[in-house]
């Protein structure tokens, strides 16, 4: 909750509602995608980055998406694509506190973010800036790196981080202006790294005099030779002096058969360069004749530089291991002929296509990982991939700055121990820091997010997610226990209606599911035969090869088991069993906290429950509409109340916000309303009130804050007092349909000191006026300025039009209600003055005013 008091007045009367569009139209996203390209890559190269991408605001409060994605497949981040603000990892820090963040390497990231290396252990470095206006925030800009160990990122590269920040937010405030909308809701547009090492390939032309040797050439020609046009000599022999000895012979020969044959020739000549490799060139001449039946004396015609791969192309095919080339999007850009047999396409069916996408068995979650550690660090990895039958091959991967390099060879091969093209390492085993780091993440990153998970829902999602693509699964069913039989929990991957026979099985049950809770042993199963041959006339799912059954126990206590299935069969190396039972342990604690959670979430909403008035006094000539939404986040139930109190000196209208969430802020929101009630009761002034349940507070607990608005209306006259105790401004819209957020002023927030006093403001609610009491949850979003939250509150109540005063509560918490991600809780409460003339009791005033 956010204070809201003396020291900060609330914002002044606005006029309009703020414009907010989705990207509808296409220009709109074409123009958008391409500023932010453009920014990515200049500001991805200048820092010497391999890496980089832009995260957007989207139509969703507080998610970023990843708009731009430079240098790696956009596929292969997927889990990266949206991001909440509120979540442990540096773009959403970045974004919350508009500061930059600067991580040398995977050691500084794992203190930091150990949510980020969880995901992504890999060695590598990141730079992180905020693009903003003066005005907004729109995301934040991301470079990646070679990790730097030992050594911080230099002033040099984090001020063009920040200029290249800064230019991207002065861009995208000028498109806002211009009334394109600066958010993404799409999949991030993938933009390649530009190759500065690549040559290009260029082409000049010729007119050969084969008689005298002379030789007219263009500027393209002379470009290839690296001669000036100027000091280019006119003759044959500027050529022959700068190709290979072996090859000037070559252009004699052609020479010669173009003289006599008359038919177009072409031949291909190595050029030597002062540095670098030797170029391939590719020369095509057509003979030109002087008359019909004479030799040809002049030869015309084309030189390509075709450039240096075009040797390595040839040299590749030589090897007898498999050699590819990827770039950075993960696109096959070379494939040698050993490659193509063990891959099992044809060159042209490979080259240009995305690997796993051409190669389907290489396309597994299991193998995921490989891939972004390739690309995201300078270390090799190698992985065994299994081509089908049990037929595995072991595939090398070397990462460069524009790209990888692969080998493929047969696992059966003495040599297929990592090394270059087929040397094997120490001992025939391949122990990168980088694999080791990969085996470990999944498990790491699974007990990491089970820590966050609070509900029995959560818990399983993140088995769901973070368990199945660890051990390449495709099935999972959550079984808890309850007096003695099992029930589902959760499921995923089963055939409608497979697990219905078994639910609510007894302890006794002959099962698998049973028995490993029983005995408390994970039970493997490598083959539907084994398991059909163990437990005869089981229900078996044709479409899996394999199953796992896990014990889920916690301190000696069984809360229920874990079922695997997986597409073919396989062996459950040691390895994996011992981890599988390990990550049964963590879910199992993590389930027991979720039980725990729910009892005391359950205890809380009842206490609130009660706590909050079920129904709002009715007053002549005044309308009260009430709403309460719990938070998504946590526990749930949090401190919001409101309240209608029936005086002698008339009505009061409460509402309030106790600091935190769950059983014990909804104990004290129960007692301070009591307290309020209390002194409004007994007559006491709207000052009196306020100040008498601030020491109160104090009283009670120390330790605990509130904040409280309190008014005393006139149903009669429209006549109100009102204090405000660090709470936000009041709105109130006019009968002509002109909103403005009151400026009242107030006093500390409750709990900080017993002696605080509060001032009192007075106004008045006019027949046909409505007044908006408001807690903060219904007007903050995680990286979003307060003041453009009330903007919005203000813009919506303004537009309300002809309706009822219950629409338009409903209509003001709807678009909260839709948000999955809501940190706090909200309350609110409207009140409307109405005359006797006022039968249909809606509101008046020009929407949007």
């Amino acid at each position: 909750m956010t204070w809201y008091g003396a020291a900060r007045p609330g914002p002044r009367s606005r006029s309009g509602p703020q414009r907010r569009t989705s990207l509808s139209a296409d220009h709109s996203a074409d123009e958008l995608g391409l500023v932010l390209a453009e920014v990515a890559v200049k500001a991805t190269g200048a820092v010497g980055g391999y890496a980089g991408g832009v995260y957007l605001r989207s139509e969703t409060d507080g998610l970023l998406r990843l708009a731009v994605l430079v240098g790696l497949p956009s596929e292969l981040m997927r889990p990266w694509w949206r991001m909440h603000v509120n979540r442990p990892f540096p773009v959403a820090e970045c974004f919350r506190t508009s500061e930059p963040i600067n991580l040398a390497d995977g050691e500084e990231a794992m203190r930091r973010f150990p949510q980020l290396m969880a995901g992504l252990p890999f060695p590598f470095s990141s730079l992180y800036v905020p693009v903003s206006s003066d005005e907004e925030k729109f995301g934040v800009l991301v470079a990646l790196r070679p990790a730097t160990p030992g050594h911080l990122v230099d002033e040099s590269d984090r001020r063009r981080m920040g200029d290249a920040g800064k230019r991207l937010g002065a861009a995208l405030a000028e498109l806002r202006k211009n009334g394109d909308p600066v958010i993404w809701d799409g999949e991030p547009l993938a933009v390649q790294t530009p190759d500065s090492a690549a040559r290009p390939v260029r082409i000049g032309t010729f007119d050969w005099d084969l008689v005298s040797g002379e030789l007219t050439a263009d500027e393209e020609f002379c470009a290839i030779l690296d001669i000036a046009p100027d000091r280019f000599p006119g003759h044959i022999d500027a050529l022959a002096g700068r190709v290979v000895p072996e090859d000037a012979y070559q252009l004699r020969a052609l020479a010669q058969e173009a003289a006599h044959d008359g038919r177009p020739v072409v031949r291909r000549l190595r050029l030597q360069r002062d540095e670098g490799p030797p170029s391939l060139l590719e020369l095509a001449g057509r003979p030109v004749h002087p008359s019909s039946g004479t030799g040809a004396r002049r030869l015309t015609g084309s030189l390509i530089d075709l450039g240096a791969g075009a040797i390595a192309s040839e040299a590749g095919d030589r090897l007898p291991d498999g050699l590819f080339s990827l770039d950075r999007s993960g696109r096959i850009t070379y494939v040698n002929r050993t490659a193509e047999e063990l891959l099992g396409f044809a060159r042209a069916d490979l080259v240009g296509r995305v690997l796993w996408d051409a190669v389907q068995w290489l396309d597994r979650p299991a193998y995921e990982d490989y891939y972004r550690a390739a690309l995201l660090s300078d270390e090799p990895v190698r992985f065994q991939a299994d081509r089908g039958q049990q037929d595995w091959v072991s595939v090398f991967l070397y990462p460069g700055h524009h790209g990888l390099t692969g080998t493929i060879i047969a696992a059966d091969r003495p040599d297929a121990g990592p090394g270059s093209f087929g040397r094997p390492g120490p001992g025939g085993t391949f122990a990168s820091p980088v694999d080791r780091a990969t085996a470990l993440y999944r498990p790491v990153a699974l007990a990491i997010a089970l820590t966050e998970a609070v509900t029995a829902r959560q818990v399983s999602a993140v088995v769901t997610e973070e368990l199945l693509p660890a051990f390449g699964g495709r099935q999972l069913a959550i079984y808890v226990l309850h007096e003695r039989h099992l029930y589902l929990a959760w499921e995923t991957g089963f055939p409608p209606g497979f697990l219905t026979p078994f639910e609510g099985v007894g302890l006794d049950a002959r099962l698998p599911g049973v028995e490993t809770l029983a005995t408390g042993r994970p039970i493997f199963f490598e083959s539907m035969q084994q398991l059909a041959a163990a437990y005869p006339g089981i229900p078996l799912d044709a479409s899996v090869g394999a199953r796992a059954f896990l014990p889920l126990i916690t301190s000696g206590r069984p809360v229920g088991s874990c079922i695997l299935g997986f597409d073919q069969p396989r062996a459950f190396v040691p390895e994996e069993r011992t981890v599988l039972t390990a990550l049964a342990g963590l879910i199992a604690q993590a389930l027991e906290r979720a039980r725990r959670y729910d009892t005391e979430a359950a205890l809380a909403r009842g206490l609130q429950d009660a706590l909050l008035p079920h129904r709002l006094p009715t007053i002549e000539n005044v309308e009260t509409v009430g709403r309460y939404l719990p938070g998504t986040q946590g526990m749930d139930v949090g401190g919001d109340w409101y309240d209608v109190i029936e005086t002698d000196r008339g009505l009061a209208l409460v509402i309030g916000d106790v600091q935190g969430h769950g059983v014990a802020a909804a104990a004290i929101m129960g007692q301070l309303r009591s307290a309020v009630r209390a002194f409004a009761l007994a007559g006491l002034e709207p000052e009196r009130v306020v100040r008498g349940t601030n020491r109160l507070l104090s009283d009670l607990d120390p330790a605990q804050f509130a904040t409280c608005c309190y008014v005393r209306l006139d149903p009669k006259t429209g006549a109100a007092q009102a204090v405000r105790a660090g709470h936000p401004q009041p709105l109130l819209r006019r009968p002509d349909g002109r909103t403005e957020v009151l400026d009242l002023p107030g006093g500390l927030i409750l709990g900080v000191d017993a002696q605080e006093t509060y001032p009192v403001s007075e106004l008045t609610v006019e027949p046909g006026a409505v007044l908006a009491l408001f807690t903060d949850g219904l007007i903050e979003r995680p990286g979003r300025d307060t003041d453009i939250g009330i903007e919005r509150l203000r813009s919506a109540l303004a537009r309300a039009g002809t309706s009822t005063v219950a629409d338009v509560a409903d209509r003001l918490i709807r678009e909260a209600r839709q948000s999955p991600d809501r940190p706090d809780d909200i309350a609110l409460l409207l009140t409307a003055r109405w005359t006797q003339r006022d039968a249909d009791r809606t509101l008046g005033g020009e929407a949007g005013q």
